[in-house]
């Protein structure tokens, strides 16, 4: 782990975690006659009662268009939405606002650079540097991108049997004729936290660009992209108690003032005739066509919720959960665990001998219990670890340890059922 993600001890305050849970409308519910226990937080979040609120405040007393009305609705629209900015500016530590695009979340974000950027700047011999651990939205972009130059993708390996990506021969693949390196800062598998500010350095000193997938990172530690040293960075609303939809991608100032636009439409141009145009200023120039203002002003109310609690707690929280998670899963038999022994973040894939993950999850469905069974879109890393697929525990704020004494007890009665049947 490097400085920028290390777990410290938290002296700061209490977290009373059980309190937060009445924040979460949707986690008070029977699911199949059980108490609904959610363990799906990798995929998507919930969302408390502040995001909300603040979306039915919109839509009930905000609702217009933004930056083209004079009109006061209109107003306050622009006003929230480029208030949102800022403060999605704050909570990653760039240097200004103009450095934050709004994008439907890290997908599209990765696909502006892989496209705008990249069909700029990448040439035919170019390398393309990824990990074996990327989600296919960090891969299937860049393969595109390639395909259309002529590039070549290379990928750092992981190490099999503790998840963690090669660093000592990371010089091997990070060379000069390397244009990006793009990386996860958290793998949503195998719960592997990347040092993404030493990859990142490292990275420099070739003069190759990087770009930090923080889809799983954002909402759970402190993100700072100044010390990271990042070029780009991506993360989704939804998977840190926003909106689904709204999304961001960071960019230096330099580097986004660099790049062509990536779609044409309304907002994105400073004028317009009939054989050409001109581009609206750094950030709008990504932004074409009406953007999703209650999404964006939804990601405000959730990142004032997550600081009132403390990311540095949250993180605390998620590696605790994770750690006993991992502890009483490895009591079990026939258990096979992927990714890190410690230091890993809210994250646990593991297979269960004789039972495949999708009859996993269906049968802990009718407990109650949502995890996630399938190869997470990670089929690259499946292949290399030797898997189809597994199943999937991921934990947030407001998930418990009894929560996780449940999921135990779930699959030792799966153990059994199947097992009878054989």
């Amino acid at each position: 782990m490097n400085e920028d993600v290390q777990i410290t001890p938290l002296q700061s305050k209490k977290v009373d975690w059980a309190a937060l849970r009445e924040d979460f409308p949707i986690l008070h519910q029977r699911v199949h006659g059980r108490p609904l226990i959610y363990f799906d937080n990798a995929a998507t979040t919930q969302k408390p009662k502040q995001v909300i609120d603040a979306l039915r405040h919109y839509y009930e007393t905000d609702n217009a268009n933004v930056h083209r009305g004079v009109h006061e609705l209109s107003n306050r629209a622009s006003a929230a939405y480029e208030a949102s900015r800022k403060r999605v500016a704050r909570f990653i530590n760039a240097k200004r606002a103009e450095e934050i695009v709004f994008t439907r979340g890290t997908t599209e974000a990765i696909n502006l650079i892989a496209q705008a950027w990249g069909n700029k700047y990448v040439k035919a011999g170019d390398k393309i540097l990824l990990t074996e651990m990327e989600h296919h939205s960090n891969i299937v972009p860049w393969q595109l991108l390639a395909q259309r130059v002529g590039a070549e993708l290379i990928y750092l390996p992981i190490n099999v049997e503790n998840g963690l990506l090669d660093l000592n021969h990371l010089d091997e693949w990070l060379t000069t004729d390397v244009k990006l390196f793009a990386m996860t800062h958290i793998s949503n598998t195998l719960g592997t936290v990347n040092p993404v500010m030493e990859l990142c350095a490292r990275a420099r000193r070739v003069g190759a660009l990087t770009l930090v997938d923080a889809a799983q990172s954002a909402g759970h530690c402190r993100i700072d992209v100044q010390e990271i040293g990042c070029d780009f960075l991506a993360f989704s609303g939804h998977k840190m108690c926003g909106p689904t939809g709204i999304g961001v991608l960071y960019g230096r100032f330099e580097k986004l003032e660099a790049t062509p636009p990536y779609e044409g439409g309304g907002d994105m141009i400073s004028s317009v005739d009939f054989q050409q145009s001109t581009w609206n200023k750094v950030p709008h120039k990504f932004e074409a066509g009406t953007p999703h203002i209650s999404g964006v002003i939804g990601l405000h109310a959730a990142m004032d919720y997550l600081d009132g609690i403390g990311r540095e707690q949250i993180a605390q929280h998620d590696h605790e959960l994770a750690a006993y998670a991992y502890e009483e899963l490895a009591r079990l038999k026939n258990v096979r665990l992927l990714g890190p022994h410690i230091g890993r973040a809210g994250v646990v894939s593991f297979l269960t001998a004789d039972v495949h993950a999708h009859d996993l999850v269906t049968v802990a469905d009718q407990c109650g219990v949502a995890l996630r069974g399938g190869h997470h879109c990670n089929q690259p890393l499946m292949k290399k670890l030797g898997v189809e697929a597994t199943a999937r525990a991921s934990f947030y704020l407001y998930n418990t340890q009894a929560e996780v004494d449940r999921l135990v007890e779930v699959l030792k009665e799966i153990q059994k059922f199947f097992a009878s049947r054989h």
